[in-house]
C-alpha cells in the first residue's frame, strides 16, 4: 500500500468515527418532540369485582350497588334483608385512551378496590362504563383481574401479605365505544412541541426541516413549538408527518443541574457542572454522652436512704480535617473523584455541594426534589 492510499485510508477511517459521533449524540424528531393536539386522554369509571373468596368489602356502597345490579335483572329483594357481600368488591376502574383508537379496539384497564376488601385475586370485573373529562362514555370495561400481589390470614391473628393483592389489571380489559376527534384531520399547519423546551434545540429542529423540505417550511415559534406548513390532503400528510418524523436533529445540551433528592440522598451531577477555584474542608465532629449510674448506701446504723448518683461524661472527638483543592474550570469527572479521595459520604456531598453554591463556586443549577 502506497503513502498516499495509507492516507486516503486514515481519511475515511476519520470521517467515518466523525460521522458515528454525530449520529450517536442525534435524535429522531419522534423521539423528541410530539404533535400538537395528538395525546392520550384518561378515562375512570366505577364497577363490581364479583367471585372473590371471602376477600370482598364490608361497605354499604358495595351492597347497595348489588341491590342495585340484581334488580336490573327483574330480582326484588324483600324490604329490610341485607346480603353478604364478602365475596363481592367495589372498585375504580382507570385506563389511558391512546390517540387514533377506533371504536371496537381495546385497551388495558386498571382495577383498584375502594373499600376495605383484602384481596382481588381469583375476581371477575362485571360491564362497567369508563367516561371522559366531558362525562361521556368512551369505553365498556369486563374481564378477569390479574392480580400480582398476595395477602393470607391464620386463624391465630398472623397474616401476610405480598405486594399489593388489592390492585388488578385486565390486559384488553375495555372495548372503545367512542373515538376521540382528532386534530390531525383537521386542513392546516401542524405544530411540534418538544419534551424538553430548548430555544438552541428548536432552531436546530427548524433548520433541519427547511433544509429537507424547503425554505420558510418550519417556523420557531418559540423555545417549545415549531410550526409546519402540511399538504391539505390527508393521505399525503400522513407520509409527510411520517418523513418529518424520522429526521435526525442533535440536541443541544442541557443546562448545568445538580439534582438532589433530599429523602434518599441522592446525587446527580450533569455533565455541564463546573467549579470555579475554591478550597473545600471535610471533617466530622462526634459528641458522645454516656450516663453511669452510682449507688449511694449509707453506713450501717447511720441515718439515711440509699440514693442513685447519676454520673455524665461528655467526650468530643473530631476526625482530621482534610482539604481539596478545585482549580478553575474543574469537570464532573474531577468533582467526584475528589469528594471520593476524602471518603464523603451522600450526606457530606451535599453539603459540600450546597457550600460551593453559596460561595457562588459552583456554577449550576442546585434542584432539590
Amino acid at each position: 500500500m502506497t503513502q498516499l492510499s495509507r492516507f486516503i485510508l486514515l481519511c475515511l477511517i476519520s470521517v467515518s468515527l466523525m460521522t458515528v459521533s454525530f449520529v450517536a449524540h442525534a435524535e429522531r424528531i419522534k423521539d423528541i418532540a410530539s404533535i400538537q393536539g395528538i395525546r392520550k386522554n384518561q378515562l375512570v369509571g366505577y364497577g363490581l369485582v364479583v367471585g372473590l373468596n371471602g376477600s370482598g368489602d364490608k361497605t354499604a356502597f358495595t351492597e347497595q350497588s348489588l341491590k342495585n345490579l340484581i334488580k336490573g335483572f327483574g330480582i326484588n329483594l324483600p324490604a329490610g334483608e341485607n346480603i353478604s357481600v364478602k365475596n363481592s368488591a367495589a372498585v375504580i376502574i382507570h385506563a389511558d385512551l391512546p390517540p387514533f383508537l377506533k371504536q371496537g379496539q381495546t385497551i388495558d384497564v386498571t382495577v383498584s378496590s375502594m373499600g376495605d376488601a383484602k384481596s382481588l385475586r381469583g375476581g371477575s370485573l362485571l360491564m362497567s362504563a369508563l367516561k371522559g373529562a366531558d362525562g361521556k362514555v368512551y369505553a365498556m370495561a369486563q374481564g378477569n383481574l390479574i392480580v400480582g400481589g398476595l395477602a393470607a390470614d391464620g386463624a391465630d391473628g398472623s397474616k401476610i401479605t405480598v405486594n399489593t393483592p388489592s390492585v388488578g389489571r385486565i390486559p384488553d380489559g375495555a372495548t372503545v365505544e367512542r373515538a376521540v376527534p382528532s386534530p390531525f384531520t383537521r386542513v392546516g399547519p401542524i405544530v411540534f412541541n418538544l419534551h424538553e423546551p430548548d430555544f438552541t434545540t428548536i432552531d436546530r429542529l427548524v433548520k433541519a426541516i427547511n433544509s429537507s423540505i424547503g425554505p420558510r417550511t418550519a417556523i420557531a415559534l418559540d423555545a417549545a413549538s415549531a410550526q409546519v406548513r402540511s399538504p391539505i390532503d390527508l393521505t399525503q400528510k400522513v407520509a409527510f408527518v411520517s418523513m418529518l418524523e424520522n429526521l435526525v436533529v442533535e440536541p443541544a445540551e442541557t443546562a448545568a443541574k445538580v439534582i438532589i433528592n433530599s429523602r434518599t440522598g441522592t446525587v446527580v451531577i450533569s455533565r455541564q457542572v463546573r467549579v470555579t477555584p475554591a478550597a473545600v474542608s471535610h471533617g466530622s465532629l462526634t459528641v458522645t454522652i454516656t450516663e453511669n449510674a452510682q449507688v449511694s448506701q449509707p453506713n450501717p446504723g447511720a441515718a439515711g436512704a440509699t440514693t442513685v448518683v447519676p454520673q455524665t461524661n461528655v467526650e468530643v472527638s473530631e476526625d482530621g480535617q482534610k482539604m481539596f483543592v478545585f482549580n478553575p474550570g474543574v469537570t464532573l469527572n474531577q468533582i467526584v473523584r475528589a469528594v471520593n479521595q476524602v471518603g464523603a459520604g451522600p450526606s457530606d456531598l451535599v453539603a459540600i455541594l450546597e457550600a460551593l453554591k453559596s460561595a457562588g463556586a459552583l456554577k449550576a443549577q442546585l434542584i432539590v426534589i
